[in-house]
């Protein structure tokens, strides 16, 4: 009997996929999506398919969301004004209470929504759930043009304790984290959301991090799309930093990125949640969507060159 195109296209993709399924059964995803994602609810929800698909697989996964364009939208209405610093918002005292709004409450309800009609269980927590993260309130600094900048509420990450995700994961849960976190006085602090992931990624020993952003990953040229980098690595990261590749979000996401390997999260990749499928392509296939890092080129093996399409 012979198959018909599309069923064959379907075998041979599930033929391509299985060696990617036996790879990573078993292993941690940190995925990190962020706000921007959320404002184009067919997107959202074909997204949160992709992640359900790898947590079908066996992958043990892990959300991390962010809500920028969210909390701005929400400052504007109650006529706060939003300012960010490299990529990194000023938290005055009514600017965390927006946060606690719009992150602990709106977004991270609507994830856990769309896992329930998925009907896959998905569990909400933040940094302050079980200790999961302890913050310290960042101390003024001063930018590149000597301006001193006071963040307000807004935390540096001390210490992790991902005991609470194990458990979830060990029960079958994908865990669905808001950054929001506090200091040991219960003082809640704003942390970005890459910077949460890259740690939750390296307490859990994570496999990937995968960082969602509106972009298809990271460009040599900010103004020129045919630049994209396939992959790099800490080196060739520091490379393009020098070279001025990185500006406004990508600028905590690069910090993240480079403290995620050296924690030792083996691959980071950042993507588009845009492109049709890019999070299922990306893990399943050699070419990959986006851009892959890792910690040196040179030292991976012949067959994770292949698997990273190197």
């Amino acid at each position: 009997m012979n198959f018909r195109p599309d069923q064959a296209i379907a075998v041979r993709a599930l033929r391509n996929a299985a060696p990617y399924i036996r790879l990573y059964k078993g292993q941690v995803f940190v995925v990190k999506v962020g706000g921007a994602l959320f404002g184009d609810q067919a997107a959202t929800a074909a997204f949160m398919e992709q992640v359900a698909i790898l947590h079908q697989v066996g992958v043990r996964v892990v959300v991390v969301h962010g809500g920028g364009p969210q909390l701005s939208a929400t400052q504007a209405a109650l006529g706060i004004e939003p300012t960010l610093v490299d990529g990194r918002r000023i938290t005055d005292e009514k600017t965390a209470a927006v946060s606690v709004m719009v992150l602990n409450g709106t977004l991270n309800t609507q994830l856990l929504g769309l896992f329930r009609k998925l009907g896959l269980s998905a569990v909400g927590v933040s940094g302050l759930s079980a200790d999961l993260v302890i913050a310290e309130k960042r101390r003024p600094a001063k930018t590149a043009e000597g301006r001193e900048i006071d963040y307000g509420y807004v935390g540096d990450i001390v210490s992790v304790d991902a005991s609470l995700l194990r458990d979830l994961l060990d029960s079958g849960h994908i865990p669905v984290v808001s950054p929001l976190s506090a200091s040991v006085d219960g003082t809640p602090l704003n942390i970005n959301a890459d910077t949460v992931a890259a740690a939750l990624g390296a307490a859990l020993g994570a496999e990937k991090l995968i960082l969602c952003t509106g972009a298809a990953g990271i460009f040599e040229s900010l103004a020129d799309p045919s630049s994209l980098v396939s992959y790099t690595d800490l080196a060739g990261l520091e490379r393009l930093a020098r070279a001025g590749s990185f500006a406004d979000g990508m600028l905590p996401k690069a910090t993240a990125i480079e403290r995620a390997i050296r924690g030792g999260v083996r691959r980071v990749h950042v993507i588009s949640y845009s492109s049709p499928d890019a999070l299922l392509a990306e893990v399943f296939t050699n070419e990959g969507t986006g851009t892959l890092i890792v910690a040196d080129v040179k030292a991976l093996t012949a067959a994770e060159s292949e698997a990273a399409g190197t």
